[in-house]
């Protein structure tokens, strides 16, 4: 689709008229029906203001005319719902939701990056030798990692994990092992359905939040795992079957 239809096709779809469109983006009914025409294109600030009340990538706006790839792990960037957003919802379209969220990078160590990404990578027709390879190949070529000096916290982040870490730790809960690593987790993957005593069900996270997390094997054996999630709110701990069937909330604290 082209640019003209995409925005007829969201703004009609969002129920707006094209002076409530014009309005929230600060330009004339005129200058959104020019663009709907094709007659113009949005200047570069109005496609932000587009992007933002759209709630699309601006990528996704032009119809999708470049190829984006996440500018930390390399991930392809195929549609809006793995793009990352800003603290104020806005899309950073240089990475992923799981390398960059609310206005934080995720991952300041290659290896640690290396790891996450090879177990996603390994399959039928990749192992893990080539998935590594691949990985020490390419990371070291994007921009975050040739700029990490510039972007980076300054171990603010790591310092930030490792408080996690420790506190997590402390509460010692029976059967659980060491937490030594924790990843960055999208809501939408770990927002499990609580059964409640009266037979309802909860969830307790945000979808389109990302927290840090990880999956640990029970010292007691079986199938079940336990799960962990925090941030700077809180942190959970719950244990789950295969592919998280049957959650159970062990813990959830506030912080």
């Amino acid at each position: 689709m082209e640019t003209k239809d995409i925005l007829r096709t969201l703004r009609e779809d969002r129920g707006l008229t094209q002076d409530a469109l014009a309005e929230k983006v600060l330009v004339t009914r005129q200058a959104v029906s020019r663009w709907e025409t094709g007659e113009t294109q949005p200047n570069t600030e109005t496609l932000k203001l587009l992007s933002r009340e759209l709630d699309v990538s601006i990528n996704t706006l032009l119809g999708s005319p470049r190829q984006l790839y996440c500018q930390c792990c390399g991930m392809p960037l195929t549609e809006d719902g793995v793009i990352s957003r800003e603290t104020d919802g806005a899309y950073n379209e240089d990475y992923c939701k799981w390398c960059y969220a609310d206005g934080t990078y995720m991952y300041s160590n290659m290896d640690d990056l290396i790891e996450v990404c090879v177990g996603n990578m390994v399959g039928e027709n990749v192992s893990e030798e080539q998935a590594r390879a691949h990985l020490r190949q390419v990371l070291p070529t994007l921009d975050y990692w040739k700029r990490y000096e510039e972007l980076s916290d300054g171990g603010q982040f790591e310092a930030f994990k490792q408080q996690l870490i420790d506190e997590i730790n402390a509460l010692h809960i029976e059967g659980m092992p060491v937490v030594e690593k924790l990843n960055a987790l999208v809501g939408s993957y770990v927002n499990l359905e609580y059964p409640l005593p009266g037979g309802a069900k909860v969830k307790l996270l945000d979808d389109r939040a990302t927290y840090l997390g990880n999956q640990l094997e029970s010292l007691f054996g079986g199938d079940r795992c336990f799960g962990v999630l925090a941030n700077m709110d809180f942190i959970l701990v719950c244990t789950y079957g295969e592919n998280g069937t049957d959650p159970e909330l062990v813990l959830y604290k506030k912080r």
